[in-house]
Parts: structure tokens; sequence; C-alpha cells
């Protein structure tokens, strides 16, 4: 064992194992620190990064977020016996200074599947790992995996670590003492904007497991009706996205707690009064959307270059060079003049969270309506939405840009959705009050108006509320015309080909040669 020299004196250097907190908050089937602390003292650390600070795609909602987890967490671990600490830097930079106050008997964290900045930060911490000669252990804990070489079999493979029991929260934690924390940081202190929610999410495991509680016990009965509008959805989806984006809870565990609400469902149907029947194809619904999860996560650990350029190469040069920025910031700000458009930008921003088809609509508006190129505009939703996740978020901006190949492409009717998804207006009307006074009928296309009804209602186009920014039918015949005469071309279908090879789902009996089984040569104006 090495020694130090303190006051002429020496001493032995205490050994500890390094368990290293990122995207997952949690004591709770957290396989790292499981292990970590069956060998022995452990030190937890979670690193304020600059590098990740500065990214495009963070901000002061995420790091609020973080830091109310990272106080749960450190509460949980000092009842278990152990203790948080946090440091700032560059994650080498602070293993190196960790190293010099304790040897790193060994490293644990969970394998990550993240942006190109943290894809670099491990294989740097990978090369002083084999520098020094520390093993570091990096155990799953989704459904993503390592070095895979094909689709073949990924569904069986995520279905057979489903499948295991949830791992149980250590019995104990020997936490080293003597090693320094800087605490938990604020925004102020780490250089960034605050950037508060009207109504963001509480951070930490417990409130994580109540939020799961409550979708499978009530909220979630009517699932697979609300997931589509913008104003059930607000509880009507679990909201567990941004919990799972952070890890604090992990997938394994809402997988479990759900398998298990749907047998206790199966269980009442056959010996009781049958239970709601909306709730089993509701749960069935949301069962798929956590294997769809891992599914687009996969594309990104597969393929980290979706996150810069198009999956499918044959999408290049499509709009790269003709990005407006008036339009970009006029969708930014939400003042396109299509109300449903509008009031999703405004709600994320002041939110940090939307349903899923409203999600899609604002990216099929700029990619389309717009033809602004989704990286950039991926990039701003990435800093709006809370439960950002890189391998999602990117794999479905480029879905609902029309740039992976395989997928059906989708241009969506602002105005339609609004008559399906929000007729009243409570929606629409709270994020875009300038509209409170126009009548439900005018609501998806305002600016068809007459002037006097205008008057009436309080909101002159133009004034009050601007014109559309582009005219829906026009710019759906252009974007359409500009796609497939891409999607025609030989040249693109065999690119497709490999797309579908390499990311393509197999669950249903996909093939690894051969067309893409999506519908992608389709349109469809929803």
């Amino acid at each position: 064992m090495s020694r130090e020299r303190t006051s002429g004196k020496s001493r032995a250097r205490p050994s500890a194992q390094l368990v290293w907190f990122k995207r997952d908050l949690r004591v709770s089937d957290h396989r790292p620190l499981i292990e970590a602390a069956a060998r022995g003292p452990v030190v937890c650390v979670y690193i304020y990064e600059p590098e990740l600070l500065r990214s495009a795609e963070f901000g002061g909602r995420h790091l609020a977020f973080i830091n109310e987890s990272l106080e749960a967490l450190s509460g949980r671990l000092l009842q278990l016996g152990g203790r948080l600490i946090t440091r700032r830097g560059e994650a080498v930079s602070v293993f190196r200074e960790l190293a010099k106050a304790f040897r790193i008997a060994g490293l644990w964290s969970h394998a990550e599947t993240g942006n190109r900045i943290t894809y670099d930060r491990d294989r740097r911490v990978r090369d002083w790992c084999d520098e020094s000669g520390i093993e570091w252990r990096q155990p799953r804990q989704d459904g993503v995996v390592r070095a895979l070489r094909d689709r073949d079999g990924w569904s069986r493979r995520w279905s057979e670590f489903m499948a295991d029991e949830p791992l149980p929260e250590p019995e104990g934690v020997n936490g080293l003492e003597g090693v320094k924390s800087e605490g938990i940081l604020g925004a102020e202190e780490l250089g960034l904007d605050p950037d508060p929610l009207v109504e963001r999410q509480a951070g930490g495991e417990i409130p994580a497991l109540k939020c799961l509680e409550s979708f499978l016990e009530r909220r979630g009965v009517n699932y697979r009706g609300d997931m589509s509008s913008p104003v059930e959805g607000w509880t009507g989806c679990s909201r567990l996205s941004t919990h799972l984006a952070w890890g604090c809870v992990s997938v394994r565990t809402v997988h479990h707690a759900l398998s298990e609400r749907q047998a206790d469902l199966r269980l009442a149907r056959s010996v009781g009064p049958p239970p709601d029947s909306r709730w089993l194809s509701s749960l069935r619904s949301f069962q798929s959307r956590l294997r769809w999860r891992c599914h687009f996560m996969q594309k990104l650990e597969d393929e980290p270059e979706l996150e810069f350029r198009n999956l499918c190469r044959a999408y290049d040069g499509l709009r790269e060079s003709a990005f407006d920025d008036s339009r970009f910031e006029a969708w930014k700000a939400g003042r396109t003049g299509y109300p449903m458009v509008d009031a999703c930008m405004r709600a994320v921003a002041a939110t940090g969270w939307l349903n899923f088809r409203m999600r899609a609509m604002v990216v099929s508006f700029a990619s389309y309506h717009l033809w602004l190129h989704w990286r950039k505009t991926g990039v701003h939703l990435g800093r709006a939405f809370l439960d950002f996740e890189p391998g999602i978020h990117y794999s479905q901006v480029q879905m609902q840009s029309g740039t992976t190949g395989i997928n059906t492409i989708r241009i969506y009717s602002p105005a339609k959705q609004v008559r399906d998804q929000d007729p009243t207006g409570l929606f629409i009307r709270r994020w875009v009050p300038e509209l409170a006074g126009v009548p439900d009928s005018f609501l998806p296309e305002p600016h068809l108006m007459s002037s006097e009804e205008q008057s009436r209602s309080g909101c002159l186009i133009g004034r009050d509320y601007p014109a559309p920014i582009v005219e829906h039918a026009e710019a759906y015949r252009e974007a359409r015309r500009r796609v497939m005469a891409v999607r025609r071309k030989p040249d693109a279908k065999l690119a497709a080909e490999e797309v579908y090879k390499k990311h393509g789902s197999r669950k249903q009996g996909g093939r690894r040669t051969g067309a893409p089984r999506k519908k992608g040569s389709q349109m469809s104006l929803l």
C-alpha cells in the first residue's frame, strides 16, 4: 500500500471503491453502488462538469432538477452510512485529485448513452483508468447494449434484461471519511441562467416512485386516449420521462411495477367486478413505449454521429443551405401565427414538458412548413425539455424531420390538431392569452376572422397576434415535393435499406436484408 508524509509522520493512504453518479440519481436498482458497497469502503461522487454545463442542450432548469435529486440522494446515502461528495471540474482531473486523497480500488458507474461530450469524456476516463491500472466497471441500467453487432435478437435481449428483478438498495454503505465535498452548487455558482419553470416536477427517488404509483393506480386509466392531447396528457401521460432521463427511477423498476399492475388487473377481472375496461389497453400501450424508449436510445449508441448528421445520408444537403433565422426565432418564441404550434412552444418554455404528439407536431412544423434544419431546432428543444435524453431526442427529431429514410413522413396540419386535440381552446387560451376572446370556431385559424370579428374578439391579426408565417397548403406541397424528389432516387432507396439493416426494429419478425418495412415512401398529413 502506498504511504504519504504528513507533519514528519507517515500514514497509510486509505483505499476505497469510487462510485460515479451521472444519470442514475437513486439508490435502488443501482448495481454500481451495490457492487462497490460489497467490496469495502466507498466514495460516492457527482461531478459538475463544465463542458456539460456549457453545452447547448443544458440549462438552469436541468440543474434545478438535478440538484433536488442530489439532495435526496445525499440524504439517502447518509441513512445507509455513506456520503455523497460533489466536485466541479473535468472528470479525469477530478479523479486525479481524488486519487491523491485515497487509493481508488475500482471505479463504478452505469453505462451511459449520452451526447458527444459524454462520449468523448468517457473515452478520456477509459484511457486514464488504463494508464492508472484502475478497473472501470460499467453495468447496464437499461435495455441499451454496448458494442451491438446488429439488431437481430435485440428485442429478446431487452426482454431478458427487464425480466430480472430490480436490485434492492444496499443494506449499508461504508463511506470513507475525510474526502472533501463542494456541496450542492447552484446556477449562479456555476455561471448558469437560473431558468425557473412554472410547473417543474420535483427531483429525487421518492417523487419518481410516487409518480409511478399514481400513474399505475389512478392517472393512467385513459392513457391510450389521453397521450395525444395537450390538455388531458398533462395528467394522463405517465410523466415519468424526466425521472427516467435523470435516473431517479430505473426503467426496470417501472417495467416490473407495470407488470404487477397488469397482473392485478387481470386477476380482478377474473374474480370480481371487472375494472375499468380502459386500463389493460392503456397499460399495453405504455408497455410498448418503454421498449421503444430503449430502441431509440440504441440508435445513438450504435451511431453517435446521428446527433449531428442525417441518419440516411441521401438527405444531406436537403435543408442545410436554406436556414431562415427569422422563422427560427418566431418558432422559438411561439409567434408563428399557428395557435397550436405557438401554445406548445410557450408551454414547453414555461414547464419543460409536452406530450409526444405535440412534440412531433412542433418538430414537423419547423422541418416542413418552415424548412429549418433539425440540428438547430433539436438543440433548442433539447435545452427546453426537462426530460432531455440524447438518444431518444435526436432519433425522434430526425424521424419527425424525414431524414431517417425508413419512417413514414408525417406533416402535421396545425389547424387539424386544434380541432382534434383542443377544440374548446383550453390549452391554447392558457398559453396564448391574446386569443382569449377568439371564438372556438376560429381558434384553428384566427387569421380567417373578418375585420369585424377580430374587433369583437379583441384580437387584431398583425397587431395582437401574428398572421401565419407561411401558408399551410403551399408549405405542405413544397415540402412534399422536395422530400419525394430525394426518396425516389435509387441511391436513396439503397441508403434507406442500409439504415434499416442497422437500426430497424426486429420485434415483429424483421429481416436483416431487403427494403424497410416502414411505409417510408408515403406522405401522411395529420
